[in-house]
């Protein structure tokens, strides 16, 4: 038997998209764009964000390969045979399936479309040194160009149907964040509460997209100790009445992520914790009524910066006071370039998708101990932005049990 290097695997017929064929070639126009003012003839995609924002298709790597090559004329999913027919299926674009019998198909199924002897775009922020030889030894670029900063300000910029999505996701985020509040009881595990902010989170993804696909939707609650840090995973720990809470939703619809993240408290809180809590909310509010076009986010966090100064807070903040929305997770993705940072002088634009997400963290053994953090997200508009967070922040709502 002759065992082919790449093949064409069409197997049954194309799935429904998240998104439009029409959203997905004016996305694809976009980047041709991008590669006619830098003039490059083929462009390989090797990030999970970009392959999937530009074709639909988001792949699971486990190790493999995987990449979209876009060329004047064609754009094509390149993908490892363990995956068959899903990757064609479940995009807007060709696909080609590249064998596993011989090291380095998935570049010969790569120069197949891209050719030898081009101007070559890649993205420099993903393709690892070892990739960037082979990218080298097996197309032979006449030239070389960084396409993910051009892409990044093109995932920046959301159209109408991935703004409909997004909000779309952030009411999911809210179911969860009501099922999780409902499950933080005395006694009860952290993983046992997150389990239930997750479950209803699933099964209101599926109720409102039949048709999509379900992975990644996660949850993290944290208590005590744990909440000082945004990111701390779930674990076994118990809740006891005083605990300090942190919620956080996170529904992925089709690769889209978004987030629901608030403080609360188990049975009461003392007055040194309160006067925290209080003053990141005063911070999240204030943060909120700045983002307004125009305004940009190293402006934006400075203020921030030293509304808590003011406090004597700022030296309590851990990370940044907030980022894009759109094809991002836990694990691949971010658009860096809108993110409410010092060194960020992206100015905002009706359209963009950003969250208000101030923390404050006090270190174990002094009164008031905790990580404290809300989340909001909110849709830039013509003259402000839209909160698109339904659910409560703060004191009044979130001491519960």
């Amino acid at each position: 038997m002759t065992r082919p290097e790449f093949f064409r695997f069409h197997n049954g017929v194309k799935a429904p998209l998240p998104f439009s064929q029409a959203e997905y070639d004016a996305r694809l126009m976009g980047l041709r764009t991008i590669m006619d003012a830098h003039g490059v003839a083929a462009v390989l995609l090797t990030s999970m964000h970009n392959i999937a924002y530009y074709s639909g298709f988001l792949h699971c790597a486990f190790g493999r390969s995987y990449g979209l090559v876009v060329t004047a004329a064609e754009a094509v999913v390149i993908s490892a045979g363990i995956d068959a027919g899903q990757p064609w299926r479940r995009s807007a674009t060709d696909a080609i399936t590249y064998t596993d019998w011989q090291r380095d198909n998935f570049w010969r199924a790569v120069r197949h479309v891209a050719g030898n002897g081009r101007v070559i775009g890649y993205e420099g922020d993903h393709l690892t040194l070892s990739q960037l030889d082979k990218l080298r030894g097996c197309l032979e670029p006449t030239g070389e160009v960084d396409i993910a900063p051009q892409a990044m300000q093109q995932r920046m910029r959301k159209s109408p149907a991935e703004i409909a999505l997004i909000r779309a996701g952030a009411e999911v985020a809210d179911i969860g964040g009501y099922a999780i509040k409902d499950a933080m009881k005395e006694g009860v595990r952290e993983i046992d509460v997150a389990m239930a902010g997750r479950d209803a989170m699933e099964l209101e993804i599926a109720r409102r997209f039949p048709e999509a696909e379900y992975r990644d939707t996660w949850v993290w609650v944290q208590s005590g100790i744990n909440t000082d840090g945004a990111h701390n995973p779930v674990t076994g720990r118990v809740l006891e009445r005083g605990d300090i809470l942190s919620l956080n939703a996170f529904p992925m619809i089709s690769g889209y992520y978004t987030a629901l993240e608030r403080t609360l408290f188990l049975g009461h809180v003392d007055a040194a914790s309160l006067a925290y809590w209080q003053a990141n909310v005063a911070a999240h509010e204030y943060g909120m009524s700045l983002l307004k076009p125009g305004a940009s986010c190293a402006e934006i966090t400075r203020k921030i910066n030293d509304f808590l100064e003011d406090r004597d807070l700022l030296q309590y903040r851990s990370f940044g006071y907030g980022h894009s929305f759109g094809l991002l997770s836990h694990y691949y993705g971010r658009e860096a370039g809108l993110e409410l940072r010092e060194d960020i002088e992206t100015m905002l634009e009706p359209g963009m998708v950003i969250s208000m997400e101030p923390m404050l963290t006090i270190p174990e053994g002094q009164p008031g101990a905790g990580g404290y953090r809300e989340h909001d997200i909110l849709i830039v508009t013509e003259d402000g932005a839209e909160n698109i967070t339904g659910f409560p922040y703060g004191p009044a709502a979130n001491v519960v049990g």
